[in-house]
């Protein structure tokens, strides 16, 4: 009996909710005016800072009640998740009133690592996070940034156990994401986390059905959201900084040129992989996160909205580029082959273009990692196109603009 127990509550989670009683379900009303009293109870603070929080919240809630069919634990995460976010900016705002020296920082010559999902940027950000004058998010600092993190204590804060602790809870209810995610305090983080917090984020799709949501946040200027993203890197690096930032997020595609509004002296590193080899991989992905928090997930349906949604980012991404958003020595192209073939060679092509250098007891490091964090370790990740609803020709034809660009050969795929 003990032995079924995680299972059954697994279960009760992922259920409808129909036990749980009336006083309870109010509390897991996903309102804005809830969740913003909510927040300010819990910190005893008013301010959110900058940007404001009221319309983007509730275009968020308003998808989530109406579309995403959340389960119980899908209420449950998304109203904690939620409600840690806006506690998170109250005590960001705080700090930074109360801290002169944070506003004061310089975020100079930050490097972005950009592209389609699952085209190596995750295996690269962590070889370029292996160089001591890298600074990159870790997950634990994304998730409470608050007290700002301390070089003396950064690798025993109290806040490590605690985020270690609630990825086990995830990992748990959804044992299949680590096949496809590495997730550990300590590991960088992606920005899409940081861009959650202005509720302006490409994050949230990921994990719930939103689309109403997600249309709308393809029409907004998310200048706002970058601008808080830079007081947020000024905000971790006050007392725990390094030569340059590097930060990743795929999401960055289409926000290209909000991204150079607000950091004009970037560095770009864009990632290519054939669509083919990505879309089934992403919607997987999706499905998988979805699963958490619904119970009505099809991947059938899962499959081609991913796929437009990918082909909208790079089409936006292209397009910013093409209008001048950034100057063309800032921006470097690399292709996953080459990046599996020769990580280290890749890594020195980029040194070498940024102008920066490259120490051999960095580069001894970044020649370790690969072997001490072996991929498929905790099982393969497999998918294919069919499972999805995407048919191989189909899928040719709406990327092939993409393709032809970077000389990518479509060829299809059903494992990573």
């Amino acid at each position: 009996m003990t032995a079924l127990l995680p299972r059954a509550l697994r279960g009760l989670l992922r259920g409808g909710g129909r036990l749980i009683d009336t006083p309870v379900r109010s509390v897991l009303r996903l309102d804005e005016q809830a969740l913003l009293a909510a927040a300010r109870r819990r910190a005893r603070l008013s301010d959110f800072g900058a940007p404001a929080v009221e319309e983007p919240l509730a275009r968020l809630l308003e998808s989530l009640r109406n579309e995403a069919q959340l389960n119980l634990m899908g209420r449950l995460a998304a109203r904690q998740d939620l409600t840690r976010m806006l506690v998170n900016r109250l005590y960001l705002e705080r700090d930074r009133q109360q801290n002169p020296g944070i506003a004061a920082q310089e975020i100079r010559r930050p490097l972005f690592i950009a592209g389609l999902p699952r085209s190596g940027s995750t295996l690269l950000y962590n070889l370029l996070a292996q160089d001591p004058a890298n600074r990159v998010p870790l997950n634990w600092e994304t998730m409470y940034p608050s007290p700002p993190p301390e070089r003396a204590t950064h690798e025993t804060d109290a806040r490590i156990a605690l985020t270690d602790r609630q990825i086990g809870w995830f990992q748990w209810l959804q044992p299949e994401f680590r096949k496809i995610h590495p997730v550990a305090a300590r590991l960088p983080e992606e920005c899409v986390v940081i861009l959650s917090h202005t509720f302006l984020s490409f994050q949230f799709s990921s994990m719930y059905f939103v689309p109403s949501y997600q249309s709308w946040m393809e029409r907004q200027d998310l200048r706002p959201a970058y601008e808080f993203h830079r007081r947020f890197l000024q905000h971790l690096q006050w007392r725990c900084g390094a030569e340059r930032w590097v930060l990743k997020a795929p999401p960055h595609l289409p926000a290209l040129e909000a991204l150079f509004t607000v950091y004009p002296d970037a560095g770009l590193i864009l990632t290519h992989r054939d669509p083919l080899e990505v879309v089934a991989s992403v919607a997987s992905l999706h499905a998988v996160l979805r699963r958490t928090f619904s119970n009505a997930v099809d991947p059938t349906a899962v499959g081609p909205e991913v796929s437009a949604m990918l082909a909208g980012d790079i089409a936006r991404g292209m397009d910013a580029l093409d209008r001048g958003c950034a100057p063309p020595e800032k921006v470097l192209d690399v292709w996953y082959t080459d990046l599996l073939r020769d990580p280290i060679g890749t890594v020195r092509r980029i040194y070498a273009h940024f102008d920066l250098p490259l120490r051999r007891e960095v580069e001894a490091r970044m020649r370790r990692f690969p072997r001490e964090n072996l991929q498929d370790k905790d099982g393969r990740h497999e998918y294919s196109l069919e499972e999805f609803g995407l048919d191989a020709e189909t899928e040719r034809d709406r990327y092939r603009f993409y393709c032809d660009r970077f000389s990518l050969q479509s060829v299809e795929q059903t494992g990573t």
